[in-house]
């Protein structure tokens, strides 16, 4: 496997003092390239890829150890990378690269699948995966948002954000834009399409709400009134929505408004959106003091008509059981191993596939459980007891393929080549 060495974002404390400042004032986002080496342009893998009659779908899944890349119509294993500690991952939003979250930053993976434009003709192409050297340097990485033709890093534990036009990982390792949040915190970012930026306010203590800045780093919107803010989802016509331990706060059209869950603690911390619907899904919690609440309502919140929506699923389920169908339909994995189908709308559960063994989710987060992923009208599911994957035709609610891997995995997330 061929790497490259890039670290990017090797700041000092000075540095990130600097950035700080500059978020926090009006002279605007600045460009980082510390540590930039000459390998900015590279293409991991490139002089060997072979061409192909189509795009050529893969799955990137983690297992404790190492990062497995799958075939995504087979499920054949093509590569097995070791990496040691626990690492997410997540799609950079340009159909080839992954992010994985590290103890340094944000390695990027290069998934070895990739179609380039000639002239009225496209021809697409696979190599090697390579799990690159090129770092994105930050204390903590958090969230990752893919919205509007750009990709946006957060870390958490020095409220770095590291904004980048998703079309520019073509051209190998690019650098960010990086400003900073006004403290340190878990917290989300999002570039929106007018070149604002919306981001979460908080402290190591407690998070609040959000704010936007424009380009020069002028605030344009603030609301704090969102306790313990986590979560971002992008629904139909870029309304922002945030989950809250009080419910959704929402951003659309250059202003905040709130959307009231019906119970005082009625807390909304994972959410998945759709650009085809105008209804965020979203987990539902009531019990403050549980160590693990497993809760069997979701959330529906329209972010036209600014109302809330409450699911019985008749089981529970995980933070990694949300998903969105290619029409927007709502889509829920339960610790029963079915995966429901949803009418975002009237929440109504259309459908309900078997697909998995009755699963019980662990208490602590880390642990693999069962995981959905959806890419397309694919949903594959994980089922990490058995080291199996799964895939769901959604037209049909068929599981039509199934394999043993050599791991139990824990992450799952997809290019599309």
């Amino acid at each position: 496997m061929r790497r490259h060495r890039t670290i990017i974002g090797s700041a000092s404390a000075a540095l990130a003092a600097t950035l700080l400042l500059a978020a926090c004032g009006t002279s605007g986002s600045e460009s980082e390239a510390a540590g930039h080496d000459d390998h900015s342009g590279e293409q991991a893998g490139a002089e060997d890829a072979e061409e192909l009659d189509a795009p050529a779908p893969r799955l990137v899944t983690t297992y404790d150890g190492g990062i497995m890349t799958l075939d995504a119509q087979t499920l054949e294993v093509i590569d097995d990378a070791k990496l040691e500690g626990f690492n997410r991952v997540n799609p950079v939003g340009d159909s080839r690269h992954v992010m994985v979250s590290v103890a340094e930053g944000f390695r990027l993976f290069d998934a070895g699948v990739w179609t380039e434009e000639h002239g009225d003709h496209t021809h697409s192409y696979a190599a090697a995966p390579t799990l690159t050297d090129t770092v994105y340097e930050t204390d903590t990485p958090g969230h990752v948002v893919r919205h509007g033709g750009t990709t946006v890093l957060f870390g958490d534990g020095d409220g770095k954000i590291q904004t980048f036009d998703t079309s520019s990982f073509a051209e190998g390792a690019p650098d960010p834009q990086v400003i900073e949040a006004e403290e340190p915190h878990h917290g989300v970012a999002v570039r929106l399409e007018d070149g604002s930026t919306l981001h979460t306010i908080g402290t190591e203590e407690e998070r609040s709400g959000a704010k936007v800045v424009d380009e020069s780093g002028k605030e344009i919107a603030r609301s704090e009134d969102c306790p313990g803010v986590h979560g971002e989802a992008a629904a139909e016509n870029e309304a922002i929505a945030l989950g809250c331990e009080d419910g959704i706060l929402l951003y659309k059209d250059g202003e905040f408004s709130k959307i009231d869950a019906e119970d005082d603690y009625g807390r909304i911390g994972n959410q998945a959106g759709s650009d085809e619907s105008p209804v965020v899904l979203g987990d539902y919690k009531v019990d403050e003091d549980a160590e693990l609440e497993r809760p069997e309502r979701i959330s529906l919140t329209d972010t036209e008509a600014g109302t809330m929506k409450l699911v019985d699923l008749g089981a529970s389920y995980s933070f990694r059981s949300l998903g969105r169908g290619p029409d927007g339909e709502a889509l829920v994995l339960g610790t029963d191993g079915t995966l429901r189908v949803i009418d975002p709308k009237s929440g109504d559960i259309d459908e309900e596939y078997p697909v998995i063994d009755e699963w019980k989710e662990p208490v602590d987060w880390q642990q693999a459980r069962p995981t959905l992923f959806v890419q397309g009208e694919k949903a594959y599911v994980s089922d990490p007891e058995k080291s199996e994957i799964h895939i769901v035709d959604l037209g049909t609610g068929k599981v039509e393929k199934s394999a043993e891997l050599p791991h139990a995995t824990d992450e799952i997330t997809g290019v599309t080549g």
